[in-house]
């Protein structure tokens, strides 16, 4: 268990911060924007479930848990060390994954199919959902890039991938089940600046 007793250390004053095995690395290197911006994502988590209620925020709620133990996979690099360190690092599984999907698809099925993309909005839990959706896309790509260089776990990339999906399809049960979509069309404001701007013709 971990114990805070004190918040600020003055240890990051240099640029610095500590990754879960002790090394320490600049603040701006790629794996420390890459679970920072998981914690992000986190952080809109906590909005959103201000405006959830029921089996959504429950589900929210583990989510919001899930991104923390992302966090900590991410933040201790080198995976082939980990039967050999003293503490065991926090990884994620499969079955978190797959726990989304599950979720996924129970939801879809309140769900009619869509006939156009949807644009953020409706109700404020399905647009707060939405921004959900998009810092977690941001976070997948950070952890993509950084699997590019280093060694990430797999399954810490495919939650992302998922759990911005999960997002979307929450944001539409948000919207009294998809009802309430706002529905994007496609040249809307085209077609009336078009028909503004069209030359008066004589008669």
């Amino acid at each position: 268990m971990v114990v805070l007793s004190k918040i600020y250390t003055k240890t990051g004053d240099a640029g610095e911060t500590a990754l879960g095995n002790g090394v320490r690395v600049a603040k701006h290197s790629l794996r420390v924007s890459a679970y920072g911006t998981v914690d992000e994502t986190n952080a809109t988590v906590g909005l959103a479930r201000l405006h959830a209620s029921g089996e959504l925020a429950e589900a929210l709620k583990r989510v919001s848990n899930d991104l923390f133990d992302l966090g900590a996979d991410l933040c201790t690099p080198d995976r082939h060390l980990d039967e050999t360190r003293e503490y065991p690092a926090l990884r994620m599984i499969e079955g978190q994954v797959t726990r989304l999907e599950r979720e996924i698809d129970a939801m879809n099925t309140r769900l009619t199919p869509l006939r156009s993309f949807i644009l953020p909005g409706g109700s404020v839990l399905a647009a707060q959902l939405h921004l959900c959706r998009t810092v977690c896309r941001r976070a997948e790509r950070l952890v993509v890039e950084t699997a590019t260089m280093e060694d990430v776990n797999p399954e810490a990339v495919r939650y992302l991938n998922r759990l911005s999906d999960w997002f979307f399809v929450a944001g539409r049960i948000a919207n009294n089940d998809g009802k309430d979509d706002v529905l994007w069309v496609p040249g809307l404001t085209r077609l009336s600046l078009i028909h503004i701007s069209e030359p008066t013709r004589p008669y």
